[in-house]
């Protein structure tokens, strides 16, 4: 069965890309390029739900992204 999650990425100071799961408590890894996060995201969502269970990530739904300048 194929689950999809949702992937927030962001560019760090230093220029790597970091990706983080929000559905998943702890899922996050960086790269440099975005293939490679693509491939180090997978590899972190099948080690989050091994440790977590397979059953605790209720995949969210997203609905946007805002910058809020204040």
């Amino acid at each position: 069965m194929t689950r999809e999650f949702t992937v927030i990425i962001e560019r760090d100071e230093e220029g790597y890309l970091v990706g983080s799961v929000p559905s998943l408590k702890g899922c996050h890894t960086q790269a440099r390029s975005m293939d490679q996060l693509i491939q180090r995201m997978k590899e972190v969502i099948l080690l989050c739900l091994e440790e977590q269970g397979q059953e605790t990530a209720e995949p969210l739904e997203l609905v946007g992204i805002q910058k809020v300048a204040i």
